[in-house]
């Protein structure tokens, strides 16, 4: 079932989460997760929230305008919890706990800051590897 089509100025106030992603080259790319195809960029951070505004309310009236039902509700990071349920084996968990004891912080802490650097390396290598990347210019320079 089709949700009701509502009047223009009901989505132009919904709130919608945004992404500045800094450019290796200067200034900040600005992608809206939940509107597909809505970037802009700036090149200082103040910039970047004028900048995204004006896209956001652009994409929108655009997309009422061809198909007000395509418009998508923002999606919420409040709808995770944060909690996570995981089994270890007793040898790693003896040896965070270790760790964490040694760094000063709870096991939960320690957990966290682990995955913390690990989703960061990790993203930071995908974004190395995507492509158009400066990594990839930079080794097909050298070919």
């Amino acid at each position: 079932m089709a949700r009701e089509t509502k009047p223009l100025e009901y989505y132009l106030g919904l709130e919608y989460s945004f992404n500045a992603i800094a450019d290796p080259d200067g200034g900040y790319v600005v992608v809206f997760p939940d509107l597909p195809g809505c970037m802009t960029q700036g090149d200082t951070l103040d910039e970047v929230r004028r900048m995204a505004e004006e896209a956001r309310m652009l994409w929108i009236e655009a997309e009422y305008d061809t198909d007000p039902d395509g418009i998508p509700l923002p999606s919420y990071p409040a709808d995770c919890s944060g909690e996570v349920s995981l089994r270890l084996p007793k040898s790693l968990r003896r040896s965070l706990a270790e760790s964490a004891e040694a760094e000063g912080v709870s096991l939960n802490e320690y957990a966290a800051m682990l995955l913390a650097q690990g989703d960061a390396r990790n993203r930071r290598e995908r974004q190395e590897s995507a492509p158009g990347s400066e990594v990839e210019r930079t080794q097909a320079a050298a070919v």
